[in-house]
Order: C-alpha cells, then structure tokens, then sequence
C-alpha cells in the first residue's frame, strides 16, 4: 500500500512548504557552507632571499600541498597568499588579512616583526598568527588577545643551554654581541641569567657597515670569546672584524647564524669548530621520518636548515584547527589550535598521510592530537610550547652544519 497517495492534498502542500522553510531557516542561521580558508605567509624575502627563507617557503607549500591532497579543509582547497615583512612587517600582514582575506597568518620569521604586528594588527583583525622562529621571551606576555601562537621554544630554553656550552668549552669570560632588538635582547638576557662568569655585552644595531667599535669593547674585559647574537650580514661583519683586528678567534653563535651563508662567507678553515644552539626537532620519530620522506620525495634533498619543519607544522596546525572549528572565523580557529596539537585525541603525524588521516577524522566529528615534523605542538596558555628540545650544533672543517647534541626541555 502506498501510504503517500491516502493523504490529502492540502497536506502534501503543506508538507512542502515546511521543507522549504525548514532549508530556509537552516542557511540563515549559519549551516551554509563556510568559504575556503586561506592563509597567509609573511617571511623576510627582500631582494635577495636567504636559503632559509626559501627553504621555510618551501615547507609551508608542501605542508599546503599535503593539507590539499588530503581533502583540503571543508572539502575545499586551501588558498595562499605570501607577504614580505622585510620593509613594513604590519603593513604587509594588514594587507594580507585586509586586501587578501586570509583567515590565518604563518610568520613573521623574528621576534620584533612579530611585536610590530601583534601591536599594529591582532586587536583590530583578530586572526591567529603562528610564527615557526620569533623565540623572544617578550612574546609570551604580550597583548595578543591569545590570537599570537609559535612552533619554536622561547629562548627562555635556549639561553641556559648556550650559557652550559661555553662553560663546558672550558671558557669563564665572555663577551657578547646581540642585536638590538626583541630577539637579540631576549636571548643575551637568557644567557646571561644562567652564565656565573665575566661578561661584557654590546649591542649591535641593525645595517651599520662596521661593527669593529662594539667588537673592541665586548673584548675589554679579557674576553675568550665572542658570544655572537645577531643576523647573518650583521655576524659575517662582526665575525670577520673580529678576526681580522686580533680581537677573537673563539666563537659562540645563536639559532640565527646556523646558516650555510656564514661558513660561506667567512670559511670553513676559520670557522670549523666553532658551535652554536638553536631549536631543533626530535630525531626518529614517526613524524620526523615521514615528513623527511615527502621532502626528499618533493624537493630532492631535506635542508639542514633552522625552522623548517615548525613552518610546516604551523602550517598543518591552522588547517586542523579550521577543520576542527567547522569555519574560518578567526576566534573559532584560535579556540581551536590547543586541541588539535595535544590531547585528547587520536595520535596523528606530519606527512600527507598523517594529515589525510587527521582531515578525516576531524570532518567526521572526532579529535586528533598532531605531533608535528618539529614534535610537539601542545601549547600553553601563552600560546608557547610547553615542551621541546635545544640542539648543541657546530660548523664542520668541511663546510657543513652537524648537531652534536640534543637537549630536552619542558616546562
């Protein structure tokens, strides 16, 4: 019996107009499919962009290229837009979020971009930032509205571990070069907080064409050598001078100098030896091995070069986090980043299975817990890593870059 062809059809009518009404009322109060989420990425090109730099853009187009392959996010495609934060860090990011329309931002690459656009933008817009390298303890309280997150440990853990090294490399008075701005700052109070020597420390401001002034007086006191804080021109500068005026032939360096161009630039005969700390990853794991699999698959090599796994892993974060959130609205995504990145929740990987796997499992209702090509992404309630790990790295006689050791951290 066909029950439908006994009613009547006034009520036939009426049940279609309660079908329509119901769709209607469903798309007017927000079931409508949500717009593709884009996201931006703000690193320092310039005219003439550094083999980190490239190597960062690199990992934040394949972890894109992993997300979309997956599904993308809504079943859509993730969009991109880059900005170039060299000249007007928080004009650019403005102009990513406000001309572009991205929902989220990875970058800036330093700690003083970052302040700039987290002052200049994050109380207007409202969008997540995540930064793979800006590491200045002055982040962690800044007024971000919990929109600013990061993928690298504050230097509050990387201090105390250069801080050890020099001790152990038989010195007890040092001098230090920093560069004066949030980072440089940062780091050389982080050392010395936990240095028990002699120290002088100068500041190096950014551009100038010599350095030697600063170099003759962080040595005035006896130093044995020279802890070197700053940017690549500006440490091929000061590391050079310093050479070349008898003043130091012992070098420590921060995270910013673990860079191909310097033993380029200065030599590896002259620099070979001489180490240096910076954030690094964990070594063997599932996550690390397959996202080291996808590079060498995609680009033919995997770059020994500083955070490049922690833009990939921003990246991925911000895409589970829209997935999880069901919508690009800036604060939903905000709310979501701490659950995708720790538990409860299925363990899932970098890599473009682990983040299919993860795409599906939060489009289908569930939770996923990212352990990311970097390691962990469980942050606190600053938006920094609660746990994480120093490396204890050196420039070779040969010309490359080795890590010598692995130093844990957590909060």
């Amino acid at each position: 019996m066909n029950i439908r062809r006994r009613l009547p059809v006034f009520l036939l009518a009426l049940g279609a107009a309660f079908a329509l009404l119901a769709g209607s009322l469903a798309a007017c109060s927000g079931d409508e499919e949500p717009p593709p989420l884009k996201v931006g990425l703000l690193l320092h090109f310039g005219d003439s962009p550094s083999q980190t730099t490239l190597g960062r853009q690199r990992a934040f187009d394949l972890a894109i290229k992993h997300i979309n392959a997956g599904g993308g996010v809504f079943g859509r495609d993730v969009e991109v837009a880059v900005g170039d934060a060299t000249i007007d860090a928080a004009g650019e990011a403005r102009r990513l979020v406000e001309e572009e329309g991205v929902h989220a931002i990875v970058g800036p690459s330093s700690s003083a971009a970052s302040l700039l656009v987290i002052e200049a933008i994050l109380g207007d817009v409202g969008v997540p930032i995540i930064s793979p390298s800006a590491s200045s303890p002055r982040l962690t309280s800044a007024a971000d509205d919990d929109f600013f997150f990061r993928t690298v440990l504050s230097d509050i853990a990387q201090g105390p571990v250069l801080a050890q090294l020099t001790r152990e490399l038989g010195f007890d008075n040092v001098g230090i070069a920093y560069r004066d701005d949030a980072w440089g700052q940062g780091l050389a109070a982080a050392f010395e907080g936990a240095w028990t020597g002699e120290v002088v420390s100068v500041a190096i401001a950014p551009d100038q064409e010599s350095y030697l002034a600063e170099v003759r007086r962080s040595a005035s006191g006896g130093a044995q050598a020279l802890i070197v804080l700053t940017f690549g021109t500006e440490g091929e500068i000061v590391v050079r001078e310093a050479m070349e005026n008898g003043l130091y032939d012992q070098f420590l360096f921060g995270d910013a100098l673990r860079r191909p161009e310097l033993i380029e630039a200065i030599g590896a005969n002259r620099l070979g030896g001489r180490y240096g700390v910076s954030g690094a990853h964990e070594h063997g794991t599932p996550a690390a091995e397959a996202w080291e699999a996808a590079m060498l698959t995609e680009y033919g090599e995997v770059p020994d070069l500083t955070y490049i796994r922690e833009t990939y892993d921003a990246t991925i974060a911000i895409a589970l986090a829209a997935q999880a959130a069901g919508g690009v609205e800036g604060a939903a995504i905000r709310d979501a980043l701490r659950a995708v990145g720790s538990a409860p929740g299925e363990v899932v990987i970098a890599g473009p299975e682990g983040v299919a796997r993860a795409l599906r499992i939060l489009g289908d209702g569930g939770k996923v817990d990212y352990e990311g090509a970097a390691g962990t992404v469980d942050w606190d309630e600053n938006g920094d890593l609660a746990r994480g790990a120093v490396a204890i790295w050196r420039f070779t006689a040969d010309g490359s870059i080795e890590d010598v050791d692995l130093v844990v951290y957590e909060r």
